[in-house]
Parts: C-alpha cells; sequence; structure tokens
C-alpha cells in the first residue's frame, strides 16, 4: 500500500466514521408560526416563542444523551419534518424556524452549531406536527 493510498483510506476512514455509530433520536414539537422570519408578530411575542423553543430543544436533546456531553469535532444533524396537516408549508421558512431549535441542541452537547452539518427532509402529516432530529457525530 502506497503512502498516497494509505492516506485516501485513512480519509475515507474519517468521512464515513460517524456513519457506523446508529443516531441519537430527538422528537420536537412543529415550529410555531411566531418562529417564522415572515412572522409579523410583536418582538415579545417573538422573544418568548424562541426562548421556549430553545429550552425545548435542550431539555430533549440532554434526555436523550443523559449527563455527558460527547466529544465531537462536529456534528450530522438530520431534520425530517412532519406537518401538523396538508397545508402546504414554505420550506425554507420551516428551515429557519429551526434556529431556536438548533441553538438549544447546540447548548446542550456542548457544541458551536457553526460545526453543525444540516440536511433537511420532509415527511408525512403527523397529528399535531413533530420534527424528527437524528444526531450523530461528524
Amino acid at each position: 500500500m502506497t503512502a498516497e493510498s494509505f492516506a485516501r483510506q485513512n480519509a475515507d476512514d474519517r468521512l464515513f466514521a460517524g456513519l457506523a455509530m446508529p443516531p441519537r433520536v430527538v422528537t420536537l414539537p412543529f415550529p410555531v408560526k411566531e418562529l417564522s422570519q415572515n412572522a409579523r408578530v410583536h418582538w415579545r411575542v417573538r422573544a418568548d416563542a424562541v426562548k421556549k423553543a430553545r429550552t425545548d430543544a435542550f431539555y430533549l436533546t440532554k434526555e436523550a444523551f443523559g449527563a455527558t456531553k460527547p466529544k465531537w469535532q462536529g456534528v450530522r444533524i438530520s431534520y425530517t419534518f412532519h406537518p401538523p396537516s396538508k397545508a402546504r408549508y414554505d420550506r425554507d421558512g420551516l428551515n429557519a424556524r429551526l434556529k431556536a431549535y438548533q441553538d438549544g441542541i447546540a447548548d446542550a452537547l456542548g457544541i458551536d452549531d457553526y460545526h453543525f452539518v444540516p440536511t433537511y427532509a420532509y415527511g408525512p402529516v403527523v397529528k399535531g406536527g413533530a420534527v424528527r432530529v437524528e444526531i450523530r457525530p461528524l
């Protein structure tokens, strides 16, 4: 094995290392409309919605991970939206509504959300709506 092929193999191993570990799954409430950047609400109403979303994400992530904080360099995070109805949602708007959730998850993991690599998917309708979050190392 040449040095070049060895380096390439190690890079491939590091790239897919996090995929071998089963993800931790957190189910969050569907993000409320007040979290949308297009919502025309009073700043205090929006601030309360952001605080609640961030707190919910923090505690639900802590519940999934326990007391230990992972020592990961980065996080591969997959969001799957399950809307509460068949109404058509603006996909970019839904992604933006997750900012408070992402901050709460980052707080719980002790990792800056700069190191998150997010992916987004859209699943079937679920009564009440939900966001399924899969978290694994990068």
